[in-house]
Parts: C-alpha cells; sequence; structure tokens
C-alpha cells in the first residue's frame, strides 16, 4: 500500500494489480476505483517477486525476474536471468501514479524477449468494490488510443468525468487493446528502461481535452515528497531510547501516521485508514488527534475546525443528522454524490460529539490558550445542547441510540458490527442502547468544558456543567456496575437492563475518568484477568463469554487503540503494574507485525496459544488510532501530563518498560514552551526524571 494524500494505490506483493474480478486492489482516488487490473507478463508468463518494500509509504519498490522459460528463436532463459525493478511513486498534487521498470539481462548471452503490460479500469465508487452496492449501469467509455496516449474515460451520473490517462515513453513496439508490449533485445549485463505515468482527471465538463501532462523526474519527485515527509517527522516530538524495537516502533508508527494525513478545506486530519476508510470520521479522527496532542498538537485544531465546520443544523432521519451533531463519516464519492449513501456527510454515531467536546479540552490543557475555545464558542455550544436535549443527559437520561437493522449503522459506538453488542446468552442486545463508554465520554466532556468555561469567566455555566457531570457520574456508578461480577456492564439495553457480559468497553470509562475509584480498580484487574488480557493485548469480549469468537470483528479480537486508551484508563487511577503489563504486551505483539505495522486489529488467541500474535484476515493497514496506540501509550506511561494555563508540565508517576533503561523525549510542547526530558531506571527500579534543554516558561514537576 503506499498514499499520498487522497491518491493511494494497493496491489499484490509483485506489484501487480489482478485483472479478474473479486478483490479491493487498485488505484483510489475519491472514493473512486480508477484502476483495477494492472498485470506484468514476460515472455508471456509471471514473474517471480523477490523482493518489496513500501516503507516511505508514497513510494514501492519491487524487485521481480523471470522463471524459467522459452523465449524469441527458442532460446532458453533460465530462472532469474532477467530481472524486472518497479520503482513505483505517488503525486497527490497531479494527481498521478509514476512508474519506472528497469529491466536488466543477468545471462551470459544477449537475451531477446517481451514484456507486455495489460490495464483495466471501471472506475467502481468504493462502496461497490466494498459490495455494499450493486455495480452502477455501464457508463464506462471504451478506451481509446491516441498517439502513445491510453486513455479510460467514465461519464458518472454525478456530472462528473473520470479520466485515467496512460503516458508511455519510449512508445509501445505493439499495440492490442489495453495491452501494450514491449521487444527487448538485450546484450549481457544490458539495462533498458519504459517509463509509464497513470494520471488522473476530474471534470465537470465532459468533452474537456486532455491537458498536456509531462513526465516528471522521479528522483526530483521522490525527493520532494521525502522532504515533505522528514519536516513533518521533525517537527514531531521525538522519541530516542536504548530499545531499538522501541525506537522502530514509534518511527514507523508516525510514518503511518503521516500517510494517513489528509487535507479537506485547508485543515489536516488523520484519515481512519486504508483501504475502506481513507477519508474523515469523526471517532477515528478525533481519537487519532488526541494520541498525537504530545507529537503534534496542531492537527487536533485543523480536525476539530474541519469538524465543526459539518456539524448538524438540522434533523435529517436519512443521514441521522441532528442540530449539534458530530458527523460520524464523510464521502465524497459518486455514491453519495447522487445520494445512493447517505454519507454527505453521515451521522450515525453516538461518540463523535462527546469525543469532540473532549478533544477541544484537552487540546487546551496541552496548548494552554483559550484562542480555540473562543474561535469554536458556538459549535460548543451546539454539541453541548445535543448532549442535553437529544442525549437526555440534562434530564437524568444517559446517552443512547436506536439503532436497529434498518439504520446504516446498526451500532453507534466504536464496535459497530451488527452482531458487536451481545448478551450472555449471545444473543443481541435490545435497542435502544447506552454504551459504557459513551457514558464516560460524555462525562469528560462536561468535565472539560466546565474547566474551559471557568477559564474563559463564566463561572454559571461551569458550575451548572460540573452539577450535570457529577450527577451522570453517581447514576454511573450505581446503574452501570454489577457487583457479582465486579466489572461495569457493556452497555444498558432496553428499559435499562444491564448488558452483562465482560468486554474491553469499560477500560475507556476509567480513561474518561467516570469510574469510582475502588470500581475502577476492581474493573481493571477483571480486565487483566486471562479470558481478557491475551498476553499481546485486552480482548473486546471475554473468552468465557458464549459469543465470543477470536476472529470476530468485536467479539474476542484485539484492538490496538482500545487497549492504548485502556492503558490510559489503567494510568488515570494508578494502576502502573497493569498499564506496564499490557504496554509490554502490545510492544510485544508489534515485534511481530510486518514492518512493525501495527494493524487496526489481530485475533484474540493467547500467548500460550501460539507463539506470536494471530493476524486477523481483512484487517485495515495503516489504520490511524492503530498507528497511534504505541506512541500514546510511551506518552502515557511516562506520566507526561499537560498544565499549560499553570506553565506545568507535570511528569505523574512515570514507569518504563522492562526493556527499556533509558529514554528521551526530544521538542515535546506544552504551550508556548519545549521541553527535552530523559528518563533513566535506577538500581531500585525507580525512575529518574531529568530535564535536558528547556525553551520557554514552563515547569516541570515529577510526582511520585
Amino acid at each position: 500500500m503506499i498514499k499520498d494524500a487522497d491518491l493511494f494505490f494497493l496491489t499484490n506483493p509483485d506489484g501487480t494489480v489482478p485483472l479478474e474480478e473479486g478483490h479491493g486492489l487498485g488505484l483510489y482516488y475519491h472514493d473512486c476505483r480508477y484502476l483495477n487490473g494492472y498485470d506484468i507478463r514476460l515472455g508471456g508468463m509471471r514473474l517471480a517477486p523477490l523482493a518489496a518494500t513500501a516503507s516511505r509509504g508514497f513510494m514501492a519498490k519491487f524487485d521481480l525476474a523471470n522463471l524459467k522459460m522459452k523465449v524469441t528463436n527458442g532460446q532458453v532463459l533460465q530462472r532469474e536471468e532477467i530481472e524486472v525493478r518497479w520503482h513505483r511513486i505517488l503525486d497527490s498534487q497531479i494527481p498521478a501514479l509514476d512508474d519506472v521498470l528497469t529491466v536488466q539481462n543477468f545471462a551470459r548471452q544477449p537475451a531477446e524477449f517481451s514484456v507486455a503490460l495489460t490495464f483495466r479500469a471501471e472506475f467502481e465508487d468504493v462502496y461497490v468494490v466494498r459490495g455494499a452496492l450493486p455495480p452502477f449501469p455501464e457508463l464506462v467509455q471504451i478506451p481509446v488510443w491516441t498517439s502513445d496516449l491510453l486513455q479510460f474515460r467514465y461519464d458518472g451520473k454525478d456530472g462528473l468525468s473520470r479520466r485515467l490517462s496512460i503516458h508511455f515513453a519510449p512508445s509501445p513496439d505493439l499495440i492490442d487493446g489495453t495491452t501494450v508490449q514491449y521487444r527487448f533485445r538485450l546484450a549481457p549485463r544490458e539495462r533498458t528502461q519504459v517509463r509509464l505515468s497513470l494520471v488522473i482527471e476530474e471534470t465537470k465538463e465532459r468533452d474537456v481535452p486532455m491537458p498536456t501532462y509531462r513526465q516528471p523526474d522521479v528522483q526530483d519527485l521522490e525527493a520532494k515528497l521525502q522532504d515533505a515527509s522528514d519536516k513533518w517527522l521533525a517537527s514531531a516530538t521525538d522519541i530516542f531510547s536504548d530499545s531499538q524495537l522501541l525506537e522502530e516502533l514509534i518511527d514507523r508508527s508516525l510514518r503511518d501516521l503521516r500517510v494517513l494525513r489528509m487535507k479537506l478545506h485547508d485543515h489536516l486530519f488523520f484519515a481512519a485508514g486504508v483501504p475502506w476508510f481513507a477519508t474523515l470520521f469523526g471517532r477515528d479522527s478525533l481519537i487519532t488527534a488526541w494520541q498525537m496532542l504530545a507529537y503534534d498538537p496542531s492537527i487536533s485544531a485543523h480536525t476539530l475546525r474541519l469538524l465543526a465546520s459539518y456539524q448538524g443544523r438540522h434533523v435529517d432521519e436519512w443521514r441521522e443528522e441532528q442540530p449539534g451533531k458530530i458527523l460520524h463519516e464523510l464521502r465524497v464519492g459518486e455514491a453519495a454524490r447522487i445520494g445512493l449513501i447517505p454519507h454527505t456527510p453521515y451521522y450515525g454515531s453516538i461518540d463523535a460529539t462527546p469525543l469532540f467536546l473532549m478533544l477541544i479540552g484537552r487540546h487546551a490543557a496541552w496548548t494552554g490558550s483559550l484562542a480555540l475555545f473562543h474561535e469554536l464558542h458556538e459549535p460548543i455550544e451546539r454539541a453541548l445542547e445535543w448532549l442535553s436535549r437529544y442525549g437526555g443527559i440534562q434530564a437524568g437520561r444517559y446517552l443512547t441510540y436506536a439503532g436497529g437493522p434498518d439504520t446504516v449503522m446498526e451500532n453507534q459506538g466504536w464496535k459497530d458490527s451488527g452482531d458487536a453488542i451481545v448478551k450472555k446468552d449471545g444473543t443481541l442486545a435490545a435497542f435502544p442502547i447506552a454504551l459504557v463508554e459513551v457514558q464516560g465520554y460524555a462525562y469528560q466532556a462536561l468535565v472539560s468544558m466546565a474547566d474551559l468555561y471557568g477559564r474563559a469567566g463564566d463561572e454559571v455555566r461551569a458550575r451548572e456543567l460540573n452539577r450535570e457531570a457529577v450527577e451522570l457520574r453517581r447514576r454511573f456508578n450505581k446503574d452501570f456496575w454489577m457487583a457479582d461480577s465486579q466489572c461495569y456492564a457493556l452497555a444498558l439495553e432496553k428499559d435499562g437492563r444491564p448488558v452483562t457480559v465482560i468486554s474491553s468497553n469499560p477500560g475507556h470509562a476509567l480513561w474518561a475518568g467516570i469510574a469510582d475509584d475502588e470500581k475502577a480498580s476492581l474493573t481493571a484487574d477483571r480486565l487483566m484477568s486471562a479470558d481478557m488480557f491475551s498476553g499481546w493485548g485486552i480482548r473486546t469480549l471475554s473468552e468465557k463469554e458464549s459469543a465470543y469468537n477470536p476472529l470476530g470483528y468485536h467479539l474476542g479480537s484485539v484492538w490496538p487503540h482500545d487497549t492504548s486508551l485502556i492503558v490510559g484508563g489503567f494510568r488515570q487511577y494508578g494502576l502502573d503494574h497493569h498499564a506496564v503489563r499490557v504496554f509490554e504486551g502490545l510492544v510485544k505483539a508489534a515485534s511481530h507485525f510486518r514492518s512493525y505495522q501495527m494493524p487496526e486489529l489481530f485475533s484474540g488467541f493467547s500467548g500460550t496459544e501460539y507463539d506470536t500474535p494471530v493476524s486477523y484476515p481483512a484487517a485495515n493497514h495503516p489504520q490511524a488510532w492503530a498507528a497511534g496506540a504505541i506512541p500514546y501509550m510511551v506518552q502515557t506511561i511516562l506520566g507526561l501530563t499537560p498544565a499549560a494555563f499553570e506553565h506545568q508540565l507535570i511528569v505523574r508517576r512515570p514507569v518504563l518498560p522492562e526493556f527499556v533503561d533509558d529514554l528521551e523525549v526530544q521538542r515535546l510542547r506544552v504551550g508556548d514552551a519545549e521541553v527535552d526530558l530523559r528518563f533513566e531506571r535506577r538500581p531500585d527500579q525507580s525512575v529518574k526524571v531529568e530535564v535536558l534543554k528547556k525553551h520557554g516558561r514552563l515547569d516541570v514537576i515529577v510526582t511520585r
């Protein structure tokens, strides 16, 4: 997978995209798969993949070689005598995909052979590719050749003309439909190159001529994109340690997040994940921005402004919009534009609105500024009104969703699959449903906003919000607590009945701070039991429950972001031994994944069953909040707690995992100040904290 802003490309490990139906690979832009087939053959045969890398995010390199075959004039090529190096790079500014194929003869005699490339383009909406919608009526035009230019075109029902133009240099020796062929005669060690550029264009006018395209210098393009990537990484807070594994994980996480950055209306945000969620998601983008506050707080401000601009203004049942509500998902493809799906945007999320308010509060704690609070005052008031009016918080109710099979999203918390919210007997909970973690988010939203209103001088509003928060917490700890299980319920279903399964969701309630201290400790112990903690991470559902399935999407799998927030919850209540143990487990799991890339989720099998974590077959990767998990947990176990309004950084009970003895944090921003810190394990296992460098007014306070 490679991606640059709105443009991304998924291929097989050999760089190809199957010409057959039934796969999700291809070149995507603005929720449309422009290219769904791209094949290469040497002498009519497939090439053997030798190596592949896409570590930089925006580019990939493949090393391929021939199989044993007969070629021109009956000559026999032994295996791996012809090498094909495929250098691929994306440029979202055009947007275009640039490919360079370098073909070299390593045989001891001259070799004469052909290389054929075949293309297929059907311009499917991403919802069609996913199987959520049937294919649209055939409107794809017959491919047209103009000189050395192959052009595919699709005139959509949404009024857009979408074109994919393929430029070749040098000109092909043979053209047959959408297949081109090059004939080579190479002396021993001789090499040659073929350049291809696949250029995308969207226009409202259907007869506009294709603009002239000049193929860029690939090295210059690579340098430009690498420079942009390096600048962001260099501006983010950096982590150095004596653990190479931890450094590799942090580096990979930040590079994945760099790839997932997108821009809309001049605002940056983290897209949820690739391939299916490369767009703005309320919940995912907010949580990832939260995870990254210690590394780059600016994206939080961008995300909040962007979501505020799409905040609900009306009651629209089709889109589940309500005044003050924050969107769930925004789509810009044909299906959305012609009204086949309600994602323009779609608001079917119960938790995005309180998370929006939470992030505003946390961003202020890191920056020490009320500027964003004042700028977004009206959206904040509308969001609070939504909590009160539609959520029923002020009326003594809980945030609930009606859901059901007739809605776009049957379940509207982060566990949004249709079978996620189950009871002891394995049957589905009855709607309406009030999720345990969502009440925690609502509580923290009220507390955060009370703090900011108080700082802004509105003591009356602050006291009102604090009263609501205190009352919500009181009711929550009575209604959601399961004394027999020593844990909080997953949810309250219809008529306020507790859904009494043991799940990971209560860990989010600890993260949000709504739990009573004693109940938080008991809940943490329950989450650390063998049926919940797999050794790699916290399972979404206890393996003792009748609906448990280690390969279930939300019924027993491990989600890194879920585990990372639970670690934050453990630290919130001083349960440091639990936090470090889970952190070490997730780091160990990450060390087994390819290129240290954290997947969206992995299976719930325990570390005693298998020596490595078992992959979930259809996991998205990179996934934003999965990539943010390790960086966020590092911040959490170090105890980095912002108090920028007081010009303070509080380092609460810092701990180090057993595989780290020395760690440095560089360029950590708190308010207008910047600080470098060193954490060192002492012989008695306590952690020494040293301020290495500081710019600006900031007191670093270490608490034990």
